[in-house]
């Protein structure tokens, strides 16, 4: 069933054109990635989609009464003081509800005989409706999110949101977004913030959401594990392909060879043309070329396939080949507020290495590598770099690129040497253009920032790379163009990344932080996580075996019980056992029948006290079947006790 449909949708702000002829469709329960540079209008098209913003021109449609929860890239929590607050907002008219149902319920116990019919009927209402709306169920989604997420759910629920940081925000916005009932969830970014560990469980959650998914990420392995559907904007419109992110790739390069030969092949013929009616046109046969010059002039022409300007051509060239001994660490501590991040940690890495350093997010991964650059002392132990090394330090934050200055005198600090020419050469490799270079960082986007942080890596030509969350704000794009260059880079890396295709890419060996300690795997970052996914199901298996175990033990302890109190019990006390059980047991069978009976009986539910009646019936019909079922389990004890006795 289709619940979106877009069709030759254009969005136009001004003089400029955003997009233009936007056409596709998005049935029930497909997952589509939405790809491509940054200002494409990725975001814009959202809120199309949302009926957010309507379209300058072409026609969107939704299915009725369709729900949509729209995750942005900014997170604000109006009216929520603590996190589980935040979490359970999108229930905030069902959280009422159960307030009101806790002060009918004591109400009508107030009131008792004296309560209303009108009173009655309305708290039967709502607390059906109460059990319609899933609020038996809503708060065990929500504590199921914030776990998977990263948060303690029992914490959250007094924890105050002004203690998150800025990653925690937008963990708790994404997990706001996924509680919420939906029927499309629209997600801008949602791997922002997430470590390894919950970007692997966020994958595993939308795979088996029941809802229709549209996400817009960078993330290359979370597309390629999530999305069936991708739809690449490009040049001003958008392309669908069906199936996932490596089907995507493969069909775009070949559906770009398919556009060229096109092209190709019309610009010769209409070269030949053209050439023929040069020649002929004040001829013999000028009648031909006058008919062939008209012909020529109606045809359609074809538009060049696009082509990768606006992508970045980022080298990296160290200036000296450097020492073979990079880095030594030895018995390092790091501290920070009191609490310790790394202890005891010893290491080298040699020349030409690529090492991975990953850990959950808080683990110590970015003061480590501060540590490393001299942004920070150790608190503990030696770090040394080795001769001849030259360290470049690329920041998460982004705060080497000067705030201060334009684009152009920032570069050109760097190199005073150079003319202008030069150094509107080098930004336009990084995709500034023109008047571009004449802004400051300051108006920057955080994907226009990251650009020319890598414009100024660039320039320091070093040996040993120090890259902290180099992709973020990065589109696929310009990772692809960072992952080609980092491939080809004669030097040494240490790279903190959540991104795994860049990960698989290039690392050669893997530092793994978490609880204070570094464990050290040489190997391909593939190796380490199929080694990691080894050890996991291991390890489930053998609290499975164990769990197992355990209730056997207990099955074992069991019989063995029953047996020595056979042996204990005469033969006569075992009958009379028996006589008793068998006794009670059909006393409770004819209670049941009662029950059953009176409740089953249409003249009791004509008043409100035979409504509060059946109430105390049920109650009473429940316990009798407990009691009832307790005494079967008693009676067939008492019977293989005797049988066992030889009774």
């Amino acid at each position: 069933m289709t619940q979106i449909a877009l069709s030759g949708v254009a969005v136009e702000f001004g003089a400029t054109t955003l997009l233009r002829d936007v056409t596709f469709t998005v049935a029930k329960g497909e997952r589509w990635g939405i790809v491509g540079r940054n200002g494409t209008g990725k975001t814009t098209l959202l809120k199309v989609i949302t009926g957010a913003l309507a379209p300058t021109r072409g026609v969107a449609t939704r299915a009725a009464n369709l729900r949509f929860t729209l995750l942005d890239q900014h997170r604000e929590f109006p009216g929520s003081t603590t996190v589980w607050d935040a979490a359970a907002s999108p229930f905030a008219e069902l959280r009422a509800l159960e307030a009101s149902l806790h002060e009918q319920a004591t109400r009508l116990g107030e009131l008792g005989e004296a309560a209303s019919p009108e009173l009655l009927a309305r708290y039967d209402r709502d607390l059906e409706r109460f059990g319609r709306e899933g609020g038996y169920t809503f708060a065990a989604r929500v504590d199921a999110v914030l776990h998977g997420l990263g948060f303690d759910p029992a914490a959250a629920r007094t924890q105050p949101i002004g203690q998150l940081s800025g990653g925690e925000l937008g963990r708790l916005g994404l997990a706001r977004q996924l509680v919420a009932p939906a029927d499309v969830l629209l997600l801008d970014e949602p791997t922002n913030h997430l470590d390894l560990e919950t970007t692997r469980w966020l994958e595993e959650y939308l795979r088996t959401l029941d809802a229709t998914v549209l996400l817009i990420s960078h993330d290359r392995a979370f597309l390629a594990a999530v999305v069936d559907h991708v739809l690449h904007l490009e040049a001003g419109t958008a392309v669908a392909y069906t199936g996932g992110y490596a089907d995507f790739v493969r069909q775009r390069a070949e559906r770009r060879l398919a556009q060229e030969r096109a092209y190709e092949n019309q610009r010769r013929v209409i070269a030949a043309e053209e050439e023929y009616i040069r020649r002929n046109i004040a001829g013999q046969n000028s009648r031909q070329a006058k008919g062939r010059r008209t012909r020529l002039a109606r045809l359609p022409r074809l538009s060049p396939p696009p082509t990768e300007d606006g992508a970045m051509a980022l080298r990296l060239e160290p200036a000296a080949r450097g020492g073979d001994q990079v880095l030594v660490a030895e018995d390092v501590r790091l501290v920070v507020g009191g609490r310790t991040l790394l202890e005891g940690f010893s290491a080298r890495i040699e020349r030409g290495e690529v090492v991975g350093l990953v850990g959950p997010n808080g683990a110590g991964k970015s003061t480590l590598l501060k540590a490393i650059a001299g942004v920070r002392p150790v608190d503990g132990g030696v770090l040394r770099v080795g001769a001849s090394v030259d360290v470049a330090y690329y920041r998460q934050d982004l705060a080497q690129v000067p705030t201060d200055v334009s684009l152009f005198q920032a570069i050109h600090d760097l190199r005073p040497l150079w003319d202008r020419g030069k150094v509107q050469g080098h930004l336009g490799r990084f995709g500034f253009s023109g008047d571009e270079v004449q802004r400051r960082a300051d108006t920057l986007s955080g994907g226009e920032r990251a650009r020319v942080a890598l414009a100024m890596l660039m320039l320091e030509h070093a040996n040993f790379l120090l890259l902290d969350e180099p992709t973020n704000h990065l589109d696929v794009e310009s990772i692809e163009a960072l992952e080609d260059a980092l491939e080809d880079f004669d030097g040494t890396v240490l790279l903190v990344s959540h991104d795994r295709g860049l990960l698989r890419a290039i690392v050669t060996r893997v530092w793994a932080l978490e609880g204070g300690r570094i464990t050290d795997y040489p190997g391909t970052f593939a190796e380490w996580e199929a080694e990691c996914a080894a050890r996991a199901a291991e390890e489930a298996r053998a609290a499975a075996a164990a769990r197992e175990e355990a209730r056997e033990r207990e099955r074992r302890a069991q019989a063995r019980e029953r047996e020595r109190r056979a042996a204990r019990m005469a033969p006569r006390a075992l009958r009379q056992a028996v006589l008793e059980a068998e006794a009670e047991v059909a006393g409770l069978e004819a209670r049941l029948a009662e029950l059953r009976a009176q409740l089953e009986d249409p003249a009791l539910y004509t008043s409100g006290e035979g409504a509060r009646r059946a109430g105390v019936l049920k109650e009473e019909l429940t316990a009798v079947e407990a009691r009832l079922e307790a005494a079967l389990e008693r009676w067939a004890e008492a019977g293989e006790a005797l049988e066992a006795a030889g009774g």
